[in-house]
């Protein structure tokens, strides 16, 4: 307690509510929680003991993963219990998706390791000769080849196709195939195309897609069974399968989509990687 009755020292305020000192001064400078006393002439700032119920809910709300400025409109707008239940809602839905996210990655560590620490498994690559082949399709790019960031631009590409392809002069004559090659802009960059195969109509409309003709190649080819956000080991191991065999690889790889259930743990999946 300080000099003042009833008042806390801004020390013995921090370590009876479990905070910094530090904390303290920065509410006070944002406006969260003012002292309820300065002394003018020393700065010092002391505190009541009804602030402490301030603070426990600045803390609580900061613990919930509100941000600061979150936590001051929400007390200054003084929210009602169902202002807040709504606001609750929206982050149970937000950590949800973190949690999700984190599962699949450690799903994608857990592979890695699986590889890094057990005997390369054995893999079934099988030669092909894929015949020429006109598509149509989207393009997008991606900041890498890793599965982290071409997932969040070809889920919207395929989904843009379903949607387009109503409207179009288009027959699809096969399943979808995702297409990835370099980017001629960036070392990093990786071009992805979502199509189908598709029989045209010359003087139809295309709704916005793009034709994109293929040319006969031989390829490499390994089915992934599971879902596609795991695919990285098998496109290491055809990688490694390919240099093993003194192939060299061309372009574009492409993904053939052969069974998508609502499941995706029991998608499958032909990777595809052209060889000269």
């Amino acid at each position: 307690m300080d000099g003042r009755s009833g008042l806390f020292a801004i020390g013995d305020f921090a370590r009876h509510g479990r905070v910094s000192v530090r904390m303290l001064r920065h509410y006070d400078a944002i406006g969260l929680l003012r002292p309820a006393h300065v002394d003018p002439a020393t700065g010092y700032r002391s505190y009541d003991a009804g602030q402490f119920a301030e603070l426990n809910r600045i803390v609580a709300l900061k613990d919930l993963g509100f941000s600061l400025e979150q936590v001051r409109t929400m007390i200054a707008d003084e929210v009602s219990p169902v202002e807040l239940r709504a606001l609750l809602t929206i982050r149970r839905a937000e950590l949800e998706s973190t949690v999700a996210e984190s599962v699949a990655r450690l799903a994608q560590v857990e592979a890695r390791l699986r590889g890094i620490e057990g005997e390369p498994p054995t893999v079934d690559v099988v030669i092909k000769q894929l015949p020429a082949a006109r598509l149509v399709g989207l393009t997008g790019t991606a900041a890498s080849s890793t599965p982290e960031d071409i997932g969040p631009v070809v889920r919207p590409l395929c989904a843009e196709l379903g949607r387009r392809l109503p409207g179009a002069a288009v027959y699809p004559a096969g399943r979808l195939t995702c297409l990835y090659e370099r980017s001629e802009r960036s070392e990093d960059e990786a071009v992805v195309h979502a199509t189908v195969p598709a029989s045209i109509d010359a003087e139809g409309n295309l709704n916005g897609l793009e034709v994109i003709d293929l040319p006969a190649v031989r390829a490499a080819t390994l089915v992934h069974r599971g879902p596609i956000d795991q695919v990285l080991p098998a496109w290491q191991a055809l990688a490694r399968w390919i240099d093993d065999n003194n192939y060299r690889s061309g372009e574009p790889a492409r993904e053939l989509y052969l069974d998508c259930p609502d499941d995706p743990g029991h998608w499958v999946t032909e990777l595809q990687e052209p060889i000269a």
